[in-house]
């Protein structure tokens, strides 16, 4: 089984309809919002149970059945950087309708990343839009948000939002909102429903021709001198200013 296996998760690390699940608690999520597993396999399945038992009794009694027994060697010929948890999984990944998600009628704004270059970054930043109960996050750009390390840096929350790359943002009737420097002081009030919030990197920010579109810009304010935040700290401040405007506060 060892070498098939091995071939196996790495082809799925390429493969854009699959993902890659690394450590119990990105299975954990992934499972809890519904991820259609193909195949996981873990050192010790035993330890899942008792995990599982301890943080997640909702799927207690469900992962020891579903997961194959390896070897540590075979584990670490699987995946690059070896989970502390020993278990790492396949799973299909979800479509995500883009035209489906601008067009919603629910108050929850989109999450839109401008060519992010970080995959940690990326996950944190859908971890964050999952936590706050957003539409969805899309990202542009080069870098495949489902690519593993984004998907350990979310916690296997990719399964709990619609989660996915676009070349351009299609025209919606949500407001474009452009997170930026120049703009009004971010205040729950001046975000307003179904907004799409745009985010651009640390160094550059969001490019001209996505500002020209932008139905307003807000600004995160910070201590002077202090150039840039994190790019998940300021989807996070965000989207729980958004929260409280909302009335989800507590």
């Amino acid at each position: 089984m060892g070498d098939e296996l091995i071939h196996r998760f790495r082809r799925a690390r390429r493969d854009p309809a699959l993902a890659v699940i690394e450590g119990f608690h990105a299975l954990k999520h992934a499972l809890r919002f519904g991820a259609e597993l193909i195949e996981a396999v873990a050192v010790d399945p035993e330890l899942l149970e008792a995990l599982a038992s301890e943080l997640a009794p909702d799927l207690a009694g469900t992962l020891a059945v579903r997961v194959e027994p390896i070897d540590d060697e075979t584990l670490a010929a699987i995946v690059p950087l070896v989970p502390r948890t020993g278990v790492v999984a396949i799973a299909r990944r979800p479509r995500a309708d883009v035209a489906a998600v601008l067009a919603a009628r629910g108050p929850a704004p989109v999450v839109l990343l401008e060519d992010p270059r970080n995959m940690g970054n990326i996950g944190a930043c859908v971890r964050v839009a999952a936590a706050a109960d957003a539409a969805a996050l899309l990202t542009t750009g080069e870098h495949d948000p489902w690519y593993p390390d984004a998907v350990r840096g979310a916690a296997g929350l990719h399964f709990a939002l619609p989660v996915t790359s676009i070349q351009t943002l299609p025209e919606s009737d949500r407001p474009l909102l452009a997170i930026d420097p120049e703009g009004e002081e971010l205040a729950p009030e001046r975000l307003p429903a179904r907004a799409v919030l745009a985010f651009g990197t640390e160094r550059h920010g969001l490019t001209g021709s996505l500002l020209e579109r932008a139905d307003a810009r807000i600004a995160i304010p910070m201590r002077e001198g202090v150039s840039s935040l994190n790019l998940a700290t300021s989807v996070a401040i965000t989207l729980f200013s958004w929260r409280l405007a909302a009335g989800h506060a507590g």
